[in-house]
């Protein structure tokens, strides 16, 4: 046997039986102050997301309430200028992609990801 399992064992010969209870008991009560704090830390985060909830019903509110076809309107602008912006940003990384193939010839099709290798964008519902 090794050293240290020679001292757990030789310490687990030594210890009675009333200073194992009391090592169990030390054990059983620092188990319940960690369940106990874990317990208020539950509980703080359920009042969080309470809160949190809540805030969104608010905000739901307002935007149905406040909502009028010009913010709709410049909502869909916005939107579809994002959209835009994603297509060009697409059609950028297919020219990279094929100048790196023509800049590389021993490079094959199957070293390029799936990703890069889809030329065309997945179209996006408009709203």
């Amino acid at each position: 046997m090794s050293k240290k399992k020679k001292e757990v064992h030789s310490l687990k010969k030594r210890l009675s039986a009333r200073e194992r209870e009391e090592i169990l008991l030390e054990n059983f009560v620092g188990l319940q102050k960690a369940m106990t704090n874990l317990s208020i830390k539950f509980e703080a985060l359920t009042d969080q997301i309470v809160r949190l909830l809540q805030i969104f019903e608010l905000s739901t509110k307002s935007i149905i309430e406040g909502s009028t076809e010009k913010s709709n309107k410049e909502m869909l602008d916005k939107i579809n200028s994002l959209l835009d912006q994603n297509k060009t940003i697409a059609k950028g990384l297919v020219l990279m992609e094929e100048k790196l193939k023509q800049e590389t010839p021993g490079i094959s099709s199957f070293d390029i990801p799936d990703s890069l290798r889809q030329a065309k964008p997945r179209p996006v519902p408009r709203l």
